[in-house]
């Protein structure tokens, strides 16, 4: 059980804290272990099929064709909550059926999956502490996840953060990761971390968006997560 704090959102009265390094290490855990299981072997990027099955193997149900348009334009993704259940996951339609668009579908499936593994439990004991099991508990306020949070979720916003550290964990695991880096500054004899918008720093980009089958933004984030890129943005981020 992760240490639990005040929740200043109001949504609950505690909720979890994580440190990043926590998150890399069960993230991590969680792939490494469902790709053993499924493929019988460890091997990066992840499919979006074996992705798919990730979730599908947690949630009650995944619609990877629903229509969110009625949550607005920028919601790509949602997770309900339902007393005693496992959560249901939708993906809007269009991110599944524009194969252009499979980088923002992998990011969105992942950063659901952050709040169907990580998160589901505070609403289970939102409805025991409270005694709402009435007809109106059945079905708790949903998660709709606007694009500008998949990756880029203020800090004070704690579970669109954390959801959105959980994608790039998943996605671009550390140790695997941090292999691919250290090749990269042995290879190009660096010995620390790199400028942002320079050769070297477009370079590992790339390699890291195509080794992992992300976008060359969702690399770049993590990157700087993790201190390979410099960036004030991420190095002091606590979820």
């Amino acid at each position: 059980m992760p240490l639990q704090i005040k929740d200043t959102t109001g949504r609950f009265g505690t909720r979890p804290h994580f440190k990043p390094e926590e998150l890399d290490m069960e993230c991590e855990d969680i792939i490494r272990n469902f790709l053993k299981e499924y493929c019988g072997e460890v091997h990066y990027p992840i499919t979006t099929d074996n992705l798919t099955k990730l979730i599908e193997r947690d949630t009650a149900n995944l619609d990877l064709y629903a229509d969110l348009s009625n949550l607005g334009t920028d919601v790509e993704g949602v997770t309900e909550f339902s007393p005693g259940r496992k959560p249901s996951v939708r993906i809007s339609r269009l991110l599944t059926a524009d194969d252009c668009r499979e980088n923002r579908l992998r990011t969105t499936l992942t950063h659901e999956y952050g709040h169907v593994r990580f998160h589901a439990y505070l609403w289970e004991l939102k409805v025991m502490q409270t005694g709402l099991f009435d007809e109106h508990s059945k079905k708790l306020d949903p998660m709709a996840c606007k694009r500008a949070n998949i990756l880029y979720a203020k800090q004070s916003d704690w579970m669109e953060w954390q959801a959105g550290y959980i994608c790039g964990s998943l996605l671009m695991p550390e140790t695997p990761l941090k292999k691919l880096v250290a090749e990269f500054y042995t290879l190009n004899n660096i010995a620390s971390p790199i400028q942002p918008a320079t050769v070297h720093a477009n370079n590992l980009i790339h390699a890291v968006s195509k080794q992992f089958l992300v976008s060359n933004e969702a690399a770049q984030v993590r990157l700087a997560q993790l201190n390979f890129l410099k960036s004030g943005s991420y190095q002091s981020f606590l979820g």
